[in-house]
This record gives C-alpha cells, structure tokens and sequence, in this order.
C-alpha cells in the first residue's frame, strides 16, 4: 500500500471562491468535476458552496455568514490579546525597578509572550525594548544581585521578623555601604516583609496570699481508671475582637476533655463555669484528684469550695 502524500495548506482569495462557486451553481458542473479541474478538495469546494447559500440568505437558522464569522474571528483575537496583557500587567511589578523584558521570560530564558504585544501592553518601544536585551546588566543591577543573597541571610535569620530598618544595621555592621530605602526596595521585590512576633498573654498569676493547695500529683500524669485524675489550665485566642480565653478540664486516664468553657475574661467565673460542666457530665465519686497551677482563680475561696 502506498503513503498518502499530505496536501500542502494554500490560501485562495474571495474572488477565486466566489468564482468556483459560480461555475457549480451557474455553470451546472457538478462538485468532483470543479474540485478535480482546479485540484481542489471535494470537502472544501462543497463548503464553499454551503456558505455562498448561507451568505445568499438560504441557511438554516443560526448559521453564520462569511461576514459574521470574520467578525467573531477579530472578537477572538481582540480577547485573547487583551487576556495576554492582562498576564502581563499581572506578573509585573510597579515597585520594582525591573526592565521591562524581563516579565516576558520564563525562568528558563524562553520567551513567553511576543514582543510586539509586551511593549503595546507596558507602553514602550519595541526598538528600546530590543536595545534592552542586547544591553549588559547595569552596575546597579550586578550590586543589587550581590546585595539580595545577603539581605535575604539577615531576613532568615531574624526568623523573619525584621524589616528594612533593623535588616539595614545588619547590613551596616557588615560593612556594606547601602541606604535604607534601598534595602526597603530589594526586600519589597523579592517579596520580603516582617513578621511581627507572637502576641502573648499572661494567663496565671501564681503571686498571691491565697491558700495553695499540696501537688499530690508530682508530674505523674497517669491514671489507672477514668474520673481518677483530672488536670485542668486556661489559654488565650487571639480574635478579631480581641482575646479570648479558654478553660478546660481533662481526664488524665482517657486524655478526654470533660469540662470546657470561653469568654473575654480571665476570672474565677470562668474556672467554675468549666467544672460545672465537668461535674454533670461525668459525675464523679470521691476521692478525684484535681490538679491546676497555682493561679489566683484555682486558688480562690469560690473555686475551692
């Protein structure tokens, strides 16, 4: 069996359809004849004949004419290009002082958008932007490429929490001769910023004259049967709406929480509240140990009575 040869893709002008149109629907020759005369697809020469019909009125309904598909061919293209500058304008970075090309490389070095597009989309010249790539890195920009590594080591060594101020007198102390606005720039372009420390809340106050009672316990936090030990403490949540505090009661032997309660406050009311809640549900005999810290709302007359 032979290989099909694949036929060349040409392009044929309005007049030069129209005019092989006219001679099948006209001329009374038949659809292989005019395809085999002019080499020409069956497949096509019969599309064009299905179009001339469509254009003349004759189609089915919803069917587009020569000039609407040309319109919605322009609206596709006018769409994926606004598209592609959109990406554009996304990926670039105004607070940057990075050239314009370089929001239209991949990091592989391949160009990802066309040129003429990037420069329409960011208003520059095509000529500036091709002088641009030929161009060699200014000597700011080698600086700034020694200068990013360090400031990033200064950054992950603060855990970070520093900002340009503090990250400057780092870099001052490594003799690096820099001003503070431009440590500010490169650590907005690579994306650093301060992480401010944890919020903290004091939750015991162990410095009263209150009765504190024996540690029966002594760190010995197992239990040989449930509603034998139970331990209990508050913590904080930091909300929108600012802290909130949370007591609970846990059984040593299951790990489970028995008794809970929240609100805006750290006082006695909200320890009883989360040993009510403990006492109904479990309801347990004589002879539990409960175990806190030494803080004033355990240690108080209402919580030991």
């Amino acid at each position: 069996m032979g290989v099909m040869e694949r036929r060349e893709r040409r392009a044929y002008t309005k007049e030069f359809k129209a005019e092989t149109v006219r001679l099948v629907t006209e001329g009374g020759r038949s659809i292989p004849d005019v395809a085999r005369d002019l080499d020409l697809t069956k497949s096509a020469l019969r599309a064009w004949v299905h179009q001339a019909e469509v254009d003349a009125g004759r189609g089915k309904p919803g069917e587009l004419t020569t000039e609407e598909r040309e319109e919605l061919r322009r609206l596709r293209r006018e769409v994926k290009t606004l598209r592609l500058e959109r990406e554009i304008l996304k990926k670039r970075r105004p607070s940057s002082r990075r050239r314009t090309g370089e929001v239209c490389l991949h990091p592989r070095g391949e160009a990802k958008f066309p040129a003429s597009l990037l420069c329409r989309a960011l208003k520059v010249s095509r000529s500036g932007f091709y002088a641009w790539s030929r161009r060699p890195p200014s000597r700011r920009d080698v600086e700034d490429s020694k200068l990013v590594p360090v400031i990033r080591a200064c950054h992950a060594q603060s855990r970070a929490t520093y900002g340009s101020p503090r990250i400057h007198k780092d870099l001052q102390a490594l003799s690096y001769r820099v001003s503070r606005k431009r440590v500010a720039r490169l650590m907005r372009r690579e994306g650093l910023s301060e992480r401010p420390p944890r919020r903290y809340r004091a939750t015991t106050d162990s410095k009263h004259s209150l009765a504190v009672a024996p540690n029966v316990v002594a760190r010995e936090f197992r239990a040989a049967e449930p509603d034998h030990v139970w331990v209990t403490d508050m913590t904080y949540i930091w909300t929108w709406e600012g802290w909130l505090f949370l007591a609970a009661i846990v059984d040593v032997f299951s790990r489970r929480v028995v008794g809970w309660a929240m609100a805006d406050h750290l006082r006695t009311e909200l320890a009883l509240e989360a040993l009510g809640m403990a006492l109904g549900i479990r309801q347990p005999e004589r002879g539990l140990v409960h175990h806190s810290d030494r803080g004033c709302q355990y240690a108080s007359e209402l919580y030991r009575a």
